[in-house]
């Protein structure tokens, strides 16, 4: 991993970050339905650009039901319950409870594909829901009415990653960039239906049209450039550390941008949240870094 590449990833860390900080600026006015078809219907359209220009084929021909499953577990369900999580949760919340993707992963790989939880693993668990615990159980802006479905609903839309992680290790093998371009158009064609029932909420103003449009383009169509990008140079599993960047992120642009307070409570949850997902998803720094060498 050179120094381009390092850059890179964390480029990519700061914009996946960014993405709850756009999503608590824009919901309020959008409503989350509405929001979340832009988001996607915005990177679609830019990633149709993008395949036109470099001629990348869709593939979709005997891919479309792939596509639908996986725009709905990867992108339309986890995007819409964030969004719904955000009239409650701060960005900084959210970025971490994202971060526990990977333990829901190695839960679901536990209970339904017979995976081996090692005594390693166990350790991480309980310090993810530890971490998670301290985070939500001590943060003051917490005890307000519906806190605690706003929580469920993030976890549950970090579990959907963990549920789309063991899907397209067994879906048939499909080139990134057509899994992304496509998952794109289904998760639209499963966010559309939802806008009659969540309407908007007031009228656009320029903020929050500038925070729907970073959401589509940077924090979705260029993020996924940049992360295919980064697994095609260093690897799969060095690209996967942008996992332990973006809560740092997260909880930096909310309070740099929203003035979200970071209490002793955001420091220590975030900590034992890494720490337990490091631990369940054997991160180990020296052996990441040795990887990255030997593709380059």
């Amino acid at each position: 991993m050179n120094f381009k590449h390092f850059a890179t990833l964390l480029l990519l860390a700061a914009i996946w970050g960014a993405s709850f900080l756009f999503i608590r600026i824009a919901v309020p006015t959008l409503g989350p339905a509405v929001l979340m078809t832009g988001r996607v219907l915005c990177a679609a359209l830019f990633l149709f650009a993008v395949a036109r220009i470099v001629r990348k084929p869709l593939l979709l021909k005997g891919n479309a039901k792939h596509f639908m499953v996986l725009g709905f577990i990867n992108s339309a369900l986890p995007f819409f319950l964030f969004a719904l999580s955000a009239h409650w949760l701060s960005a900084s919340v959210m970025s971490v409870l994202n971060a526990t993707a990977p333990i829901w992963g190695s839960l679901i790989g536990a209970l339904f594909f017979q995976q081996r939880i090692t005594w390693t693993s166990g350790v991480g668990l309980f310090l993810g829901v530890f971490g998670v615990s301290v985070l939500v159980g001590f943060d003051p802006l917490l005890v307000n009415a519906g806190a605690f479905w706003a929580v469920a609903a993030a976890a549950a839309a970090a579990c959907c990653y963990g549920i789309a992680t063991h899907y397209t290790r067994r879906a048939k093998a499909v080139e990134p960039f057509a899994n992304a371009h496509g998952s794109m158009w289904a998760a639209a064609l499963w966010l559309v239906p939802l806008t009659w029932f969540f309407p908007m909420n007031d009228a656009v103003t320029v903020p929050v049209g500038l925070a729907l449009f970073a959401l589509g383009i940077l924090c979705t169509g260029i993020a996924y450039l940049l992360y295919f990008g980064l697994v095609r140079d260093i690897g799969a599993t060095p690209t996967l550390t942008v996992t332990f960047m973006i809560p740092v992120f997260g909880v930096l642009w909310g309070h740099l941008f929203l003035n979200e307070p970071i209490g002793w409570q955001t420091f220590v949850g975030t900590i034992l949240v890494l720490c337990g997902t490091a631990l369940v998803t054997g991160f180990r720094p020296d052996k990441i870094w040795q990887q990255s060498r030997t593709i380059n």
